[in-house]
């Protein structure tokens, strides 16, 4: 049998080559794919999102484990549709107008797709239009808005107020160095996260 405990252990490592071949076979084994998922895929994802908030490892460790994660679902992901397995939550993820950077970004869907959430890559600079047109096509629940410049942080107000006028139950929360919960507050966004796997606990909360 294909053990789930070597498979979480893979993502920790970020070993791709072990976390392709066991979920290869457990699929040949005819394991339930949302146990694959959730024993293997997501726990391994767990220890790397809790290890990251304790400082015990950093952005390389967590971008490897995610890549190993991403291989071993390139395989998964048809059989989780096939199963009818349900996503966590959907989530449309992207860098405010005037902002180009990604990294943050870029690591909080990594993080929430390795929490079993569906993730929409809105890029970088995404006007406000734009973020909200995205989260209504893809019948989005959950919109993280990221700025790494303070020059970029009022294009998120103008963002969550665009969603207020759109109406809707979609829930808007924001991120990035200058970001600050005092902030969140000010503008109106439902939930501010510090860091990538704080994100995911609050994307969680928001659903």
């Amino acid at each position: 049998m294909a053990d789930m405990k070597i498979l979480s252990d893979a993502i920790i490592k970020g070993d791709q080559k072990t976390a392709v071949e066991i979920t290869q076979a457990a699929i040949d084994e005819g394991m339930a794919p949302g146990t694959i998922l959730e024993e293997g895929l997501i726990a391994g994802m767990n220890v790397i999102g809790v290890s990251f908030k304790a400082n015990e490892v950093y952005i390389p460790e967590v971008l490897i484990a995610a890549r190993a994660m991403k291989m071993a679902m390139e395989i998964l992901e048809p059989r989780l549709i096939e199963a009818g397995v349900e996503p966590l939550g959907k989530a449309l993820i992207g860098t405010v107008q005037g902002d180009l950077h990604d990294i943050g970004k870029n690591l909080v869907m990594m993080m929430l797709k390795g929490a079993g959430f569906d993730v929409v890559d809105a890029g970088v600079d995404v006007s406000a239009e734009d973020f909200v047109a995205k989260a209504k096509e893809n019948g989005i629940q959950v919109v993280g808005l990221s700025a790494l410049l303070t020059t970029t942080m009022p294009a998120m107000e103008k963002t969550i107020k665009a969603f207020k006028d759109a109406g809707g139950s979609t829930k808007v929360m924001i991120g990035g160095a200058p970001v600050t919960q005092g902030y969140a507050d000010k503008i109106g966004a439902d939930g501010y996260a510090p860091d990538a796997a704080s994100a995911v606990d609050l994307a969680k909360s928001l659903l």
